[in-house]
């Protein structure tokens, strides 16, 4: 089945970088499951908020720079937080990225600098790399499944 990005969704691109938006608008066709765009840009007292309620950790935020988007997966006319979808999203996305030859970073793959050039089977593996990787260091890993971001 074919998806399309909702008006909302395409209003929601607007001010991140052409290059970041390219790889989202060819990944929506792309993809197994539907998605839409919840958050592109971000003011810094937007930022400061989910900062301090610990939705995000960081200041330094791509989405204040344009490079950022987070996405949201769908099934049906149902919203979903299940990784698992995002797994499927992600594999759009590095699909879509390669296409246009974008280097993107998925949040839930934070030691995977290019998902356009990853060599793994998938972007679950791509995961649960990082998974592994953060518990041998001893430090629980951060899995931000909706965000991917333009590395520039």
């Amino acid at each position: 089945m074919a998806f399309k990005l909702s008006k909302r969704s395409l209003e929601k691109l607007e001010g991140l970088d052409s290059q970041l938006v390219a790889v989202v608008k060819s990944a929506i066709h792309k993809s197994k499951i539907d998605f839409g765009v919840i958050c592109g840009m971000r003011t810094t007292k937007e930022q400061e908020a989910l900062v301090a309620r610990g939705a995000s950790q960081t200041m330094k935020s791509k989405h204040l720079d344009g490079l950022a988007v987070d996405l949201m997966a769908y099934i049906g006319s149902r919203s979903s937080w299940e990784l698992n979808l995002y797994d499927d999203i992600a594999d759009a996305m590095a699909e879509a990225a390669r296409e246009v030859d974008v280097p993107i970073r998925w949040g839930a793959a934070w030691t995977v600098p290019n998902i356009a050039h990853y060599q793994g089977s998938s972007m679950e593996a791509a995961m649960n790399e990082y998974i592994d990787e953060r518990r041998l260091q001893g430090r629980r890993p951060f899995i931000d499944g909706p965000h991917f971001e333009l590395m520039v």
